[in-house]
């Protein structure tokens, strides 16, 4: 991959390609009591199910009522609104653009942790990235272009860079390789890019992946080495965007556990423009708990839950 030309300079914790962070101003009245949850009305909660699903294709159903109501709280609290309706015209009139950022931070699941869903990680090396590179090298390319999509805190795209260069050794050198990973969050990305990680992320890793591949730092947690962070590049980007920035196409795809967010049409949607930035043969992974469904045409089935580009 072209870590240049294509995706720019690694995101820092201070940048946001969508405008300079700003923290919001505390507001010292009307703060509401923290013991005193403030309630969330119905037409409250369809306009905020509303925008999240327009801007993020992410759908609130009424089961995750509770949860926006958990999550958004203490933004109230601290930023002295009294109402959930107060909280929305701050956000659509927030031409920055950064509350709607900040929302989308605290209603999103970002859990995870390496060597997550181990049998993806295997067929990646043993038959989805010797399928690819035996492709690459007919045709006389040196090109490896992998994109982790919804990389959440990075733990994804960084084992999918161990693996390469585990798989490729001193050959690396020679090829065009590397990981784009984005998300739509700019606090896991910031999260992701310094690269530290507690015991519990990395506790499924072999021992000697860790000794090779992290360095010890405070407080019982693990910092991925220099020579491991310059092959993946984080970038913040949108999958609801309709066009996708990308010259060229990838090989391999992961899109794991993000697409369960979605209904229906939006899941085809994304499918369909996925099918558009991959190469024929390329590999799709998705979550276990994901499926793209028997009526689609666009790729085929492998193993639950990989597929294949047609």
């Amino acid at each position: 991959m072209d870590r240049v030309n294509q995706t720019g300079k690694r995101l820092s914790s201070g940048a946001s390609p969508e405008g300079a962070a700003a923290n919001w101003p505390i507001m010292s009245a009307n703060i509401p009591d923290t013991k005193s949850p403030v309630a969330l009305t119905d037409q409250e909660f369809r306009l905020i199910r509303d925008l999240v699903y327009k801007r993020f294709g992410i759908n609130l159903t009424e089961q995750k009522r509770s949860l926006i109501v958990g999550r958004l709280q203490k933004i109230l609290s601290n930023e002295g609104f009294s109402t959930f309706r107060e909280y929305y015209d701050h956000v659509i009139g927030d031409h920055s653009g950064q509350a709607l950022l900040v929302l989308v931070n605290r209603i999103s699941t970002n859990y995870t942790y390496f060597n997550r869903e181990k049998v993806h990680f295997d067929f990646f090396v043993n038959q989805a990235l010797p399928a690819v590179v035996a492709e690459l090298q007919r045709r006389n390319s040196h090109d490896l272009r992998i994109w982790s999509a919804g990389c959440s805190s990075g733990e994804e795209p960084y084992m999918l860079a161990m693996l390469l260069l585990e798989f490729f050794g001193k050959e690396y050198a020679l090829w065009n390789g590397g990981v784009l990973a984005t998300d739509i969050s700019e606090q896991v990305l910031a999260r992701a890019d310094g690269g530290i990680y507690s015991r519990e992320h990395i506790g499924k890793l072999p021992q000697d992946l860790v000794r090779k591949y992290f360095r010890p730092k405070e407080n019982d947690c693990w910092q991925v080495i220099d020579r491991l962070r310059k092959e993946v590049v984080f970038r913040r980007f949108n999958l609801m965007s309709q066009c996708f920035p990308f010259r060229k196409p990838f090989q391999i795809v992961f899109c794991r556990n993000v697409m369960i967010y979605f209904d229906q049409q939006t899941r085809n949607d994304l499918v369909r423009r996925f099918h558009a930035f991959m190469e024929p043969g390329g590999y799709f992974f998705i979550g276990h708990s994901e499926t793209l469904g028997r009526e689609q045409t666009l790729f085929k089935y492998v193993m639950p839950p990989v597929y294949q580009r047609i």
